[in-house]
């Protein structure tokens, strides 16, 4: 393998889009591999971003390029925060310094951003379905005709639907490539029996593998040997392939495997591709690589090092090189990564200098509720540190489930719990349990059984833009029968709300948003909320501000406004529940009141506001008879990417934008009961 020097000519320079590797050597590639490795390092180490798992697929990126076609042939990247190097390649080398900036690069792949990004996926385990639906059309004559190429790793083949997705490949004999980038990690170190299978079939890189060719050497063993196993029967061979050929997982799904190929050697995976191209079958192309591969700290790490920098927070790296740490808090720069709450980050704060992350109040009052009630069960699909649950695993592993990147399989072992008398917990980032909707649905509200969803990541979170946005909890969750559904304005709510989830009988919903919290202090002993109660946290006229979670913040600010600048000093309540909702609270702000303005952080379809509005509808023959209600939250299109408080500009969810609507509405007279 080649490593860029000092005496070399730059190359990167010269590459605008994948057609200026073509024809250029094997060393020449290593060297624009090297070369993006180094660009990534300084850019990101600057600015922040997904980190080791884009150096780890430097030479993918190159190697796949420089074969095929782009964009008539498609490369699929799972996920997407791997993709960087792609990035890089296909004409947006110098945009980069600005991705998951407001108005930048997107932080992972983007249809709209460019033709070589054939898919804008940011879940994981999808692109061998995409893969597959992409190149049966092509056969169905659908399109230009073009070569297929699915890249998953970092963890996501831990999610059922690539399997799903390889059994049918295998089924229709799919003429496309899946390629494996085995890097021993997700998020968070793998978990369960496939990692283990993997972790082999590293450990034995001389072996390639066609069924047909170790079935063959087996019948060809001296001694004897050979034909006594061809008496024996295909039992015992295939046990004794099954050791000897680690891709006989594979095999069996009937998709030829190649593997285990060094995926930093730029020559080795060509080759390997270029055989993999011409198979006119499913292939897997099982390639170990490094996550974090060229900066030491991850490199070196191990596991720990790789979990470390799979992300990096801006100022991190100078001159190739961690830089100094600086003993202070800071505050959370990635919205799906356990290096953004690093232990240090999760030990409590001094309350003088800052107030404690919403994730990690939650983190310490799940403990709390596990150590008195050992029926409590926390369980997580490969998100223990970016979710909270790191603590649990390390203070009461006996009750703490990771189940890899499975939301769907999360829910349903969390119903099984449930349904032997446990308490689980999935702690699982609002964005991520929508994967396992029709689990929430079936197997827990139909069956009414005891299950707490607590959803980190409610809301906006800022630089990973709409595929991680939590949007949609408040809507999905509130149609559903059965469930709770609640949300804190603030650190002791959250902690009180747990208690309540938990002892509640039934399905309960818990949001809070990412960030910092607001600073209350946090109750020694939680209490329980009377489910479906709401709270009057000041008295005014003639408007009702009525916060749900965040909202409620957004709301005191704003009344302080309309008091210091307009002379109106509103109502300030917190609903609390969405579901069942404080209908109580409602009629009587709205028969007290001429305007009610609802304050929430999701979609306004079917969101909190749609609820208070359906309920007076429904209550009130005459609209004269109640206030007028004007709703304030997401509007109806996916919100891009940047710091959560420029994207709340945006939309319209800051203060002074609620005092500003409130204001015009009094001017313009509030349409007054009659």
């Amino acid at each position: 393998m080649t490593e860029a020097n000092d005496d070399m000519t730059p190359l990167l320079p010269g590459i605008d889009s994948p057609s200026d590797l073509k024809g250029l050597s094997d060393e020449q590639l290593q060297q624009v591999a090297d070369e993006t490795r180094a660009y990534i390092i300084d850019v990101i180490g600057e600015i922040g971003g997904h980190f080791g798992a884009n150096l780890g697929t430097c030479e993918i990126a190159v190697a796949l390029h420089s074969l095929l076609e782009s964009p008539r042939d498609k490369v699929l990247w799972d996920v997407g925060h791997q993709a960087y190097p792609h990035k890089v390649l296909t004409g947006r080398r110098e945009e980069l310094p600005t991705i998951r900036k407001y108005k930048g690069l997107a932080p992972f792949c983007s249809i709209p951003e460019s033709e070589h990004d054939i898919m804008g996926a940011g879940h994981a385990s999808t692109s061998i379905s995409y893969a597959l639906g992409l190149k049966e059309a092509m056969r169905n004559g659908i399109g230009e005709d073009g070569k297929v190429v699915a890249v998953i790793g970092d963890g996501a083949l831990t999610g059922g639907v690539a399997y799903e997705a390889m059994h049918a490949a295998g089924g229709l004999q799919t003429p496309m490539v899946i390629l494996l980038n085995d890097n021993g990690m997700s998020i968070s170190p793998n978990v369960g029996a496939l990692s283990s299978y993997f972790q082999r079939a590293r450990l034995k890189p001389g072996l390639f593998h066609a069924r047909e060719e170790v079935e063959d050497r087996l019948t060809r063993l001296p001694l004897g040997l050979g034909k006594r196993i061809e008496r024996l029967g295909p039992e015992l061979k295939s046990a004794i392939k099954a050791y000897w050929a680690p891709g006989l997982l594979f095999e069996e799904l009937d998709l030829a495997y190649m593997g285990v190929i060094d995926g930093h050697d730029v020559g080795a995976m060509r080759r390997a591709l270029t055989e993999a191209f011409a198979a006119d079958r499913p292939v897997v192309v099982h390639v170990h690589t490094v996550k974090g591969r060229g900066f030491a700290p991850a490199e070196e790490g191990g596991l720990a090092g790789m979990e470390k920098w799979h992300a990096a927070k801006p100022g991190s790296i100078v001159d190739g090189a961690p830089a100094e740490s600086k003993p202070k808090l800071v505050p959370v720069q990635e919205s799906d990564a356990p290096a953004s709450i690093a232990p240090e980050i999760l030990e409590k704060p001094d309350p003088k200098s800052a107030p404690p992350q919403y994730t990690q109040v939650f983190a310490d009052a799940l403990v709390s509720e596990a150590a008195s009630d050992p029926r409590v069960i926390g369980i997580t699909a490969a998100m223990a540190g970016g979710a909270g649950l790191q603590k649990l695993a390390d203070e009461r592993p006996d009750q703490y489930y990771d189940v890899g990147i499975a939301e769907q399989n999360a829910v349903l072992m969390a119903s099984g719990i449930a349904l032997q008398g446990g308490k689980p917990v999935c702690g699982i980032y609002s964005t991520f349990l929508q994967r396992a909707y029709d689990q929430i649905v079936h197997d827990v509200c139909l069956q009414d059984l005891d299950v707490t969803f607590a959803m980190d990541r409610a809301g906006l979170v800022g630089d990973d833009g709409p595929t991680h946005h939590g949007a949609f909890d408040i809507a999905y969750f509130r149609s559903l029968p059965n469930v709770v559904a609640m949300a804190p304005r603030d650190e002791a709510m959250l902690v009180h709300m747990l208690r309540t989830a938990v002892e509640h009988e039934g399905p309960a919903a818990l949001r809070y948003p990412r960030g910092a919290a607001v600073g209350v202090e946090i109750p020694g002993r939680p209490e329980l909320i009377p489910v479906g109660t709401g709270e009057t946290l000041q008295n005014g006229e003639t408007v009702a501000l009525l916060g749900y979670g965040s909202g409620v913040g957004v709301a005191l600010a704003a009344a302080e406004l309309l008091e210091a600048d307009a002379g109106v000093k509103p109502t300030v309540a917190d609903a609390r529940f969405v579901k069942p909702l404080d209908t109580e609270l409602v009629e009587r702000l709205a028969v007290s009141h001429d305007l009610i303005v609802t304050i929430e952080e999701g979609v306004l379809q079917g969101g909190f506001g749609s609820a208070v509005i359906e309920h007076l509808e429904d209550n009130f023959a005459n609209p004269g008879e109640r206030a007028r209600v004007i709703r304030i939250g997401l509007p109806d299109r996916f919100v891009t990417h940047g710091k959560p408080e420029l994207l709340h500009q945006e939309v319209g969810y800051t203060p002074e934008a609620v005092a500003e609507k409130v204001q015009a509405a009094v001017e313009a007279g509030l349409a007054p009961r009659h």
